[in-house]
């Protein structure tokens, strides 16, 4: 089997909340991609609920495209302790972490439960597993402790 960057990553070494580039692939005709770690709880020691963490995800669809250029898909890990962000081109780690930190305090503040796009049959697959309380909280925690701009190390925080 291929080795996968995630499987790699010495999660017992990281201390969330931080967003780090896992890297970047070029396409056939020079197209670059960009794949970052968000990483929002510490791993083995939480996760962000479903419903939560269903809810964060469809409101950072929408919140980041407003804030910075390129998203292609934020998708959760598995692991529910935060998403991959996949961008076009190679955008500043420190201009990512802006957009996802203003795009968490929307949700910790701001947002209202008819804000939060695809909660219906026809645009989800799982609609009635949502939680805008339990997105705030989790948006209201990892503003508290600061996104770090390094996975190993708190900086910028």
């Amino acid at each position: 089997m291929a080795d996968v960057e995630s499987f790699t990553l010495d999660h017992t070494a990281v201390l969330a909340p931080y967003i780090r580039l896992i890297g970047t692939e070029s396409g056939p005709r020079g197209d670059v991609i960009s794949n970052f770690d968000v990483r929002l709880v510490q791993p083995n020691e939480g996760e962000i609920p479903t419903a939560g963490i269903h809810t964060i995800e469809h409101l950072l669809a929408s919140l980041l495209r407003d804030r910075i250029d390129g998203v292609i898909d934020i998708s959760p890990f598995g692991c529910r302790t935060g998403f991959h962000l996949i961008m076009w081109g190679e955008p500043a780690l420190t201009d990512v972490v802006a957009a996802v930190t203003d795009s968490l305090r929307a949700i910790a503040e701001d947002v209202e439960w008819t804000d939060v796009p695809g909660v219906d049959a026809f645009s989800c697959g799982n609609y009635r597993d949502h939680s805008l309380h339990t997105a705030r909280e989790w948006s209201k925690l990892v503003l508290a402790q600061g996104i770090s701009r390094d996975a190993f190390a708190r900086v910028g925080v």
